[in-house]
């Protein structure tokens, strides 16, 4: 009797925490599933992103290209744009930058240096006699060019690639005007 006793007490004081222990473990696997079963679900419902991707010119042009992303992985995502920058994310809208160590297509497209009444090398678009400026460098001084030379930045240079465009700012900036 007295062994009945002592089995029915610890019975007793164990019987809770067995049951706390069946729970615990019965929840996990119920957990366990509704989250591998909530992960099925994304898997099988794609991200749907707005990607901004801003390209950095040599000559300060940016351009703006807008895509949009189905994203089944995220690790695919980020490994897609892994050579751009990160430089902003609101909801779903990533926008990415990059440098591009090149002239814009607009300046290989229709770009000219010229200069401007007031002697200030210029970049149009366009001829420099009617058209519009899109970026301005320095003021030279135009009386020292060979008349040929300034004949070619009023009719305007074309600028067709990077190169051409770094060598014609270096022909003119020993004739830039010191300010004194």
């Amino acid at each position: 009797m007295r062994f009945n006793a002592m089995r029915k007490s610890w019975l007793h004081q164990a019987l809770p925490i067995i049951l706390f222990l069946l729970i615990s473990i019965t929840a996990g696997f119920a957990m366990t599933g509704s989250a591998a079963l909530l992960d099925d679900q994304r898997k099988t419902e794609p991200l749907h992103i707005t990607v901004i991707l801003e390209r950095m010119y040599l000559d300060g042009e940016v351009s703006r290209e807008v895509v949009d992303e189905t994203c089944w992985s995220m690790e695919n995502f980020w490994a897609k744009y892994d050579q751009w920058r990160l430089i902003d994310i609101e909801d779903s809208t990533f926008v990415f930058q990059q440098k591009v160590d090149d002239i814009s297509p607009l300046l290989k497209a229709n770009g000219f240096f010229g200069v401007s009444p007031d002697g200030i090398l210029t970049i149009y678009n366009g001829r420099p006699d009617r058209s519009k400026i899109i970026q301005s460098f320095f003021q030279i001084d135009i009386k020292k060019l060979e008349s040929k030379t300034q004949q070619q930045l009023i009719q305007g240079i074309p600028i067709m690639t990077k190169d051409h465009y770094v060598e014609v700012l270096e022909t003119f900036k020993p004739y830039s005007v010191k300010k004194e």
